[in-house]
C-alpha cells in the first residue's frame, strides 16, 4: 500500500467513523477521538471483510463495503461507549 493509500484510508476512516456515530441511537459517551479511531479500524477490517465477500472491488462506488464499514463503526462507537460509562 503506497502513502496516498494509506492517507485515504486514514480520511475514509474519519468519515466512517462519524457516520458509525450518527447511525447509533442516543448519546455515545466517547470524545471525537475515540469516534476517529473506531472508524479507522473499522474502515480496515470492513475492507478486509469485503475482500473476503468478493465485494470489494466492483465498478463504481462500492456501497456494500461502505455499508460493511458503517456496521462495524456503530458497533465499534456502542461498544466503546458502553465500555466508558461502565469506568
Amino acid at each position: 500500500m503506497e502513502i496516498s493509500g494509506i492517507i485515504s484510508a486514514l480520511v475514509i476512516g474519519i468519515v466512517i467513523g462519524v457516520l458509525g456515530r450518527l447511525v447509533v441511537p442516543g448519546r455515545q459517551h466517547i470524545g471525537i477521538l475515540w469516534t476517529i479511531v473506531v472508524g479507522i479500524v473499522a474502515a480496515f477490517i470492513g475492507t478486509a471483510v469485503a475482500a473476503g465477500l468478493g465485494v470489494a472491488d466492483t465498478k463504481g462506488v462500492d456501497w456494500i463495503e461502505w455499508l460493511i464499514q458503517i456496521a462495524l463503526a456503530a458497533l465499534g462507537v456502542a461498544a466503546l461507549s458502553r465500555v466508558m460509562v461502565r469506568n
